[in-house]
């Protein structure tokens, strides 16, 4: 299970309201790449594919592949906004190594990265 704040939700509702063309949710996926070796990925999608894990988030619906979901599950996703900058902030519990900017993470101590740029 995936959790977003009702910051999260807001934040995210605002995106779609704002798009010119029909959304129906946002995907949230796991790349390869950033400092700790994975990193997060958000977009906004018209559709969801028939493989996909659909979360209903209140008035946000959340997507997510079949790789992706094992190294998300249990995540909680916050929306901040300061003066410093605003962006969304990933707690994962499958993290066992995440980078000091929070954007990437691996789910083993040994992994190697690239520093933080």
């Amino acid at each position: 299970m995936i959790t977003l704040t009702d910051k999260a939700v807001t934040a995210v509702g605002r995106f779609i309201a704002g798009s010119e063309t029909p959304l129906a949710g946002l995907r949230i996926e796991v790349t390869d790449g950033g400092c700790s070796g994975y990193q997060y990925g958000l977009k906004l999608e018209g559709s969801h594919s028939p493989e996909d894990t659909v979360i209903d988030c209140g008035d946000v619906k959340v997507f997510i592949d079949p790789v992706s979901l094992p190294m998300l599950d249990g995540m909680s996703i916050d929306f901040l906004d300061s003066i410093e900058g605003s962006g969304f902030k990933f707690t994962n519990p499958n993290a066992a190594k995440s980078c000091a900017c929070g954007t990437s993470f691996n789910t083993s101590t040994e992994a190697t990265g690239k520093p933080c740029s």
